[in-house]
C-alpha cells in the first residue's frame, strides 16, 4: 500500500494480518485479518483503547474465529495477498483519521478507527458486537494520545486507566461497568466539542443524560425528570470556548471532575457494588457539584429523591 506513512507497529500489524489470512487459508486480506493483527500485536494504542473500553482481546479474537469461515486446507497462497475492497477502504479511512488529527503517520489507533468507520466489514461487526462504537473509541483515542508519543514515527506505548486520580487510602484501581466507561468517553467528546482542555462535572452530566440508558436514567425516568431540559441547562455550565491554538494536549478531569468521580466510587463502595455504574456517577455529581444539584432542584428533584428512586429500581 504505497503512499501510506505507516508506523513500524502498523507495518507489523499488517504483516500479521497477512499471516492470519494465510492461516485461515484465505486469498485476500480483509478487515477481519487486520483486526486479528491488531489483537496479536497487542501493544499499540489501539489495544490500549480496546482494553480501556473493557474489551477482552481474547474474546474479540474468538468472536472473529467464530464468524469467519476457513478456506480449504489444500489452498495455499503467496505472501503478497491482495487487500479486499473493505480492507482497502479501512486503510483509506485510517489515513483520513490521521489526517483529521493533523498526524503525519498512521498508527494502530487510526487503524482501529478506520475499521470502525468502514462499518460493513467483519471487523466492524465484531467490534460493534463487543460494544465498541466509533465515538467512544475516538474519544478514548484522543484522551490517550494526549500523553502518547512518537519517536521517529514509531509509537511509544503508554497504558492508562480511564480515571487515574484515586481517593486517599484506596489502592485498587477503579472498576467501571462498560456503560459507565462509555459515558466517561462521551464526556471527553463533549468537552472536546466545547473546545475545553479538561472534563468538568457539566460535561460528565451531559454525557450521562444524553446516553439515556443505565440505572441512573431509569431512576430519573421514574421521577419524571425532563432530561432534554436539563441538558440544555447544563450546556450553560459548559460554554463553547475559543478553539485552541495547539492540538494534542492531554484532556483529563478538572479538579471538580476528579472530586465527582471519587464521590462516585465512594457511592459504589457504600452500596457494596463490585463495579461502579451510572447511578454512582449521578450520585457523585449531585454530591459534589452545586451547579448540577441546582439544575435538578429546578425540577424539584433532590439527591435524596434520586437515591430513593435508585433503591426502588435496584430492589
Amino acid at each position: 500500500m504505497n503512499g501510506y506513512n505507516f508506523t513500524e507497529r502498523v507495518r507489523k500489524v499488517l504483516a500479521m494480518a497477512r499471516e492470519e489470512a494465510a492461516r485461515l487459508h484465505h486469498e485476500y486480506v480483509g478487515t477481519e485479518h487486520i483486526l486479528l493483527g491488531l489483537i496479536r500485536e497487542g501493544e499499540g494504542v489501539a489495544a490500549t483503547v480496546l482494553q480501556n473500553l473493557s474489551v477482552e482481546l481474547d474474546d474479540l479474537q474468538q468472536s472473529i474465529e467464530n464468524t469467519v469461515k476457513k478456506g480449504r486446507p489444500d489452498q495455499t497462497f503467496g505472501p503478497d495477498l491482495p487487500y479486499s475492497s473493505r480492507g482497502k477502504k479501512a486503510l483509506e479511512l485510517a489515513t483520513d483519521e490521521a489526517r483529521a488529527l493533523n498526524h503525519r503517520y498512521v498508527g494502530t489507533e487510526h487503524l482501529l478507527l478506520g475499521l470502525l468507520r468502514e462499518e460493513q466489514g467483519i471487523a466492524a461487526q465484531v467490534l460493534t458486537g463487543a460494544g465498541v462504537d466509533l465515538d467512544p473509541a475516538r474519544a478514548e483515542t484522543l484522551r490517550i494520545l494526549g500523553t502518547a508519543t512518537t519517536l521517529g514515527g514509531v509509537e511509544q506505548r503508554h497504558t492508562f486507566h480511564t480515571v487515574r486520580p484515586r481517593p486517599a487510602g484506596v489502592d485498587d484501581p477503579p472498576r467501571f461497568f462498560v456503560r459507565l466507561r462509555r459515558v466517561i468517553a462521551n464526556a471527553h467528546s463533549v468537552a472536546a466539542k466545547r473546545n475545553a482542555n479538561s472534563v468538568t462535572p457539566a460535561h460528565l452530566a451531559i454525557a450521562l443524560l444524553e446516553h439515556g440508558e443505565g440505572m441512573a436514567n431509569a431512576a430519573l425516568d421514574k421521577l419524571r425528570f425532563d432530561r432534554k431540559s436539563a441538558v440544555g441547562a447544563l450546556y450553560g455550565h459548559a460554554p463553547l470556548l475559543p478553539a485552541a491554538t495547539e492540538t494534542g494536549a492531554m484532556m483529563g478531569l478538572d479538579p471538580a471532575g476528579v472530586a465527582a468521580m471519587q464521590a462516585a466510587e465512594a457511592a459504589q463502595r457504600a452500596a457494596g457494588s463490585e463495579f461502579a455504574g451510572t447511578q454512582h456517577l449521578l450520585i457523585g455529581l449531585l454530591t459534589t457539584s452545586p451547579d448540577i444539584a441546582a439544575v435538578f432542584a429546578s425540577q424539584n428533584i433532590s439527591i435524596d429523591d434520586v437515591r430513593d428512586s435508585i433503591r426502588a429500581i435496584s430492589g
